[in-house]
């Protein structure tokens, strides 16, 4: 597969971003797909018309964002990464964060996305993701009854992943892991809050989920989330004040 690639010659001033683009237009194209190896560094750097370090400077950037993965050794080499969900995300997070979103963009954002999902989720759980919203219903009641906070925080951030990944669809995943790390660093802003409450609200939703009321299910997360939306302004006007 990497001898039948050829590749146009780079302009010198953007070397890096014509590498890059056009390792991606192969990839979307699907001459490039998953597990495939990449020419070697001296051949993309003569097919690209460009210095070997250029070449380095730009798979590690690819590697960086996902697009490649680079392996070490005998048989090692550039290769198109296997997709990954959470490098989608964790670039959408840093947008987000870079962009200074407030927190009620986020609540906001989150209401209609999670009202989408759980009614998805009815429909299409299994029993599998069904037992994994429970253990981690229970994992997270343990954490709060040992005081552990932070993990707390993981936990309840992880179900709203658990969630988005029963819909079987990985755009619904990327697009509530791209909140996650936003959410953690709200819910430890915030700072301990009556975990017994959430609690009961997802108990509440786990038996909506488990009778496929889409319904019942939607507007317990969205009472949920409204609560939350209403904690995360307090806490933000108290910060404005201070």
């Amino acid at each position: 597969m990497a001898s039948e690639l050829t590749f146009q010659p780079a302009r010198p001033r953007r070397a890096f971003d014509e590498i890059v683009a056009q390792v991606r237009g192969m990839v979307r194209s699907g001459e490039l797909q998953p597990g495939d190896r990449l020419p070697a560094e001296r051949v993309l750097a003569e097919q690209f018309g460009v210095s070997r370090n250029s070449v380095r400077e730009a798979l590690r950037m690819m590697e960086i964002s996902g697009l490649v993965a680079l392996r070490t050794g005998a048989g090692g080499g550039a290769f198109v990464a296997q997709p990954d969900p959470g490098v989608a995300a964790r670039g959408l997070a840093d947008a987000f964060q870079l962009n200074g979103l407030a927190p009620s963009d986020v609540t906001e954002a989150r209401l209609w996305l999670e009202s989408t999902v759980v009614r998805v989720a009815c429909e299409r759980m299994t029993e599998e993701y069904l037992q994994a919203l429970y253990d981690n219903v229970n994992e997270a009641a343990q954490a709060a009854g040992e005081d552990d906070w932070e993990r707390t925080a993981l936990v309840h951030v992880e179900f709203h992943n658990l969630l988005a990944d029963a819909t079987g669809n990985p755009v619904m995943s990327i697009l509530m892991r791209s909140m996650a790390d936003l959410l953690h660093d709200l819910a430890l802003a915030i700072g301990p809050s009556s975990d017994d409450v959430i609690v009961r609200s997802r108990r509440r939703l786990l038996r909506h989920l488990r009778n496929r009321d889409g319904d019942k299910a939607a507007e317990e997360m969205r009472r949920y989330l409204n609560r939350l939306h209403r904690m995360w302004l307090i806490t933000a006007e108290e910060r404005r004040t201070m």
